[in-house]
């Protein structure tokens, strides 16, 4: 018995100590690819905290200054049989005292990059890090000089005409404030909790007692009204107050939980601000959680490198996909429907489905091969069985002249069985423990090594050289997160980056082989927006498997990304009909649509002439609207908006538009409401100010709560009052479309004015149509270079 206590002590204590290891949210120790807790190193009894408490000293032109940090505790309180802890200042036991400092003066820096962004840059060692370039970042930060500063005896103002920041001396505090002067947000200080029986813990670090290592919680109020958006690809509500968050990429099996393939260290307030936390290390945000009142952002990172932006939803957009790079555009052919199951395995499945799709004139684009096109299923060795494939580039040229385009899954980790492992050992090309071995079972591809990803892109040309389109990224999430990878960093910083190295990677060679920008990706980082187009996982064949994907895709949407896809009915299992009927049109009316995941997915193998009707209208329509389609997606891209849109985006005036989490626009002027329930023909819809006509029925509604029926589609689809749609003839692909010759469809019931937007391909410029809807017939204002429009 002794030698087990003995056991567990020398556990403790020693490098195993539990409270030094990583652990997820319900406390247990940490499980490889699980989520992590951030804010558990910040409930540590065994930990220093360091609260911000007074600015030492500033230079207010230069933007650079001292901050005092209080050294501190958590002090155990019993109060009748209730034990808590609560942060006190303390006096340092350091010995010698003569080399540490109890109170240490730590570097505070704010630059203003625009007159709506700012940054602000703390330390929390007195060891400056060398600059670097970072790949979340497009380019470094600009520099703007139009904020006006003013200081007095207690405080430093910067304002510019879109908000201001202010800087309190003691308390130091950070105080957001409008262009009118409004509070939106402030850090909380330590003296702020006198009012409150909760000692909750105020801005400040923490120095780990397991190995000292720095992690820095900012701290900011949160309002009464306050609401939080972003942070990925989540599922829970879309409103993030109230609930506790976590960044870091997981594989969560599918998007109906609290977990993420792709978390984005970004969020909004819909009081009229953004942060991006510019990090790669884990963070958990608590939005209001364990405290209602305060906003706090517990980071693994031992120093804060934060932007705040000013402005509404699409100005904060705009604003932060500057920063981390504007969302590529795709190319036209992507947007058609991708054909696809898990899996075709040959040569003859292949042309048996390109058959099907044009006997039965379901138009598509993409025929999708995911796992088994090697010699064994799911061993990726970049060439197609030889057994199974006679003639690959045959097949791909066949295919491409009935307008397909071909797409290949393929994964960045190699099992012992599979060929390339020991070369890729013998190489260094991967990811390595600390003793300098492999770390797991599988061969990590390691990206952050130049001559991994030139051996990566050289399997991928081979591919790409003889006709495949696109490359399915797939995983990416489970980057060792105690490796050792080639750029000097472990996984604490490298797992979440992991992605967005996985995604350059792909993009580039393609690019650069075919001058197109796409690819096929699963999980994502701050900075993959760059390398569309992303899917939303393995969701389940059920009503909430369906709820989980809209919420996740609009979600993803408010992150700073454009473009986004998902299997349609779900991935586990052979979809019901009524479920199927139910999702197609949503799929439809996502930027881009594929049908994938447990067989049958194709149309044609369900022997319901419902789902194949449903499958082809829905394809027919979205071919049809693809002039709005690709116009809209091009803007997209310009501004840093979704296609997938928050109803709030384009109506952040209107506070029932806040709340609306089942619902979408697609593009600017279509509103969405897919059928969320079994045996659902219609729904209960909220409709922003102004009025709306049914696409389907033409029937016209005014702005606020309706029960509208669904049309001969299973969907509700309503145009926004005033707006122009372009639409094609019918194509079968792509390829098959002319340009040359548009309809307009006119939307007007009170607006005299209709407008809407139009973008060639063959010039990707885009132009805005104005159509007069104040005679009895509407009258074309202005023409449009490059094609001849009529009603």
């Amino acid at each position: 018995m002794k030698k087990e206590l003995l056991a567990v002590a020398m556990l403790l204590f020693a490098g195993g100590n539990l409270l030094a290891q990583p652990h997820v949210n319900d406390g247990t120790s940490y499980l490889m690819n699980q989520p992590l807790d951030m804010s558990t190193d910040f409930r540590d009894l065994s930990n220093t905290l360091f609260f911000a408490d007074h600015l030492e000293s500033f230079d207010a032109k230069s933007g650079e200054g001292l901050v005092n940090w209080k050294r501190g505790h958590l002090m155990p309180r019993q109060a009748f049989n209730t034990n808590g802890a609560q942060p006190r200042k303390m006096r340092m036991l350091d010995f010698p005292f003569t080399a540490y400092e109890n109170d240490p003066n730590l570097k505070f820096k704010i630059d203003f990059v625009t007159p709506r962004t700012v940054r602000i840059r703390m330390l929390t060692t007195p060891v400056e890090p060398k600059p670097a370039a970072s790949i979340m970042l497009a380019k470094e930060p600009g520099r703007d000089g139009s904020w006006k500063v003013t200081e007095t005896n207690d405080k430093i103002i910067y304002s510019s005409d879109y908000g201001t920041i202010q800087i309190n001396k003691n308390p130091w505090r950070i105080v957001l404030k409008d262009k009118a002067g409004r509070i939106l947000s402030q850090t909380a200080a330590l003296s702020d909790a006198d009012s409150t029986q909760v000692k909750y813990t105020p801005f400040c670090f923490v120095k780990r007692g397991s190995d000292n290592a720095r992690r820095i919680n900012p701290v900011f109020t949160l309002t009464a009204d306050e609401m939080i958006f972003g942070c990925g690809e989540s599922a829970t509500g879309l409103n993030k107050a109230g609930q506790k968050v976590n960044l870091f990429v997981t594989d969560p099996q599918g998007p109906e939980t609290d977990q993420m393939y792709k978390p984005i260290p970004f969020f909004m307030s819909n009081r009229g601000y953004g942060m991006f936390m510019h990090t790669s290390a884990p963070v958990t945000c608590d939005f209001g959680a364990t405290y209602i009142g305060l906003n706090k952002m517990f980071m693994g990172d031992e120093n804060l490198d934060l932007f705040v932006f000013f402005g509404e939803p699409k100005d904060i957009l705009d604003e932060y996909t500057d920063l981390v790079g504007k969302p590529g555009m795709p190319p036209l052919w992507s947007f058609g429907t991708w054909m696809s199951r898990i899996t075709y395995f040959s040569e003859k499945e292949g042309y048996d489905v390109a058959a099907n799709i044009r006997k039965n004139k379901y138009p598509c684009d993409v025929i999708h091969f995911d796992t088994g096109w090697f010699d064994v299923d799911w061993q990726c060795d970049y060439k197609f069985s030889e057994n199974r494939f006679q003639n690959p580039q045959q097949m791909l040229k066949d295919l491409r002249s009935q307008g397909f385009h071909v797409c290949l899954w393929q994964l960045p980790y190699f099992t012992p069985k599979n060929r390339y492992f020991s070369e890729l050992i013998e190489k260094d090309m991967y990811v390595k423990n600390g003793n300098g071995e492999l770390p797991y079972e599988d061969v990590v591809l390691d990206f952050s090594n130049p001559e991994t990803v030139k051996w990566y892109q050289d399997k991928l040309a081979g591919l790409l050289n003889i006709g495949v389109s696109a490359i399915k990224v797939d995983f990416g999430e489970a980057a060792p997160l105690n490796g050792i990878y080639a750029s000097g960093k472990s996984g604490w910083y490298e797992h979440n980056l992991y992605p967005v190295r996985y995604d350059m990677a792909v993009s580039e060679i393609t690019k650069k082989l075919h001058n197109e920008n796409i690819m096929w990706a699963r999980a994502a980082w701050a900075g993959s927006q760059r390398y569309p187009l992303h899917w939303g996982g393995d969701a389940a064949t059920t009503n909430t498997g369906l709820l989980g994907t809209l919420r996740a895709g609009l979600s993803f949407g408010l992150s700073g990304f454009s473009f986004w896809s998902h299997d349609m009915g779900g991935f586990v299992k052979s979809t019901p009909e009524d479920l199927y009927c139910r999702w197609i049109p949503f799929g439809f009316l996502t930027s881009h649509t594929r049908a994938h995941g447990a067989p049958p997915t194709e149309p044609w193998l369900y022997d319901s002439k419902r789902v194949q009707d449903v499958f082809r209208k829905s394809a027919e329509m979205k071919y049809r609207l693809m002039p709005y389609v690709y116009a809209q997606a091009k803007e997209c891209t310009e501004k840093g908006l979704p296609m997938l849109r928050a109803l709030f985006v384009e109506f952040p005036d209107d506070p029932g538009a806040w709340k609306v989490d089942d619902e979408y626009l697609f593009g600017s002027q279509i509103l969405v409401a897919p059928l969320l329930e079994s045996g659902m023909t219609g729904r209960t819809v909220y409709l922003p100010e102004g009025k709306w006509i049914d696409y389907q029925t033409e029937k016209v509604y005014e702005g606020g709560w309706h029960r509208i029926e669904a049309g001969s589609l299973p969907i509700i689809m309503l145009v926004r009052d005033g707006s122009v749609l372009p639409h094609l003839k019918l194509a079968q692909s792509t390829a098959e479309m002319d340009w040359s010759k548009m309809s307009l469809k006119v939307y007007s019931a009170d607006k005299k004015q209709a407008e809407g937007l139009v973008c060639l391909p063959a010039d990707n410029r885009i132009q805005v149509v104005k159509v007069d809807c104040g005679k009895a017939k509407p009258q074309l204002l202005n023409q449009i270079e490059g094609t001849s429009l009529s009603f």
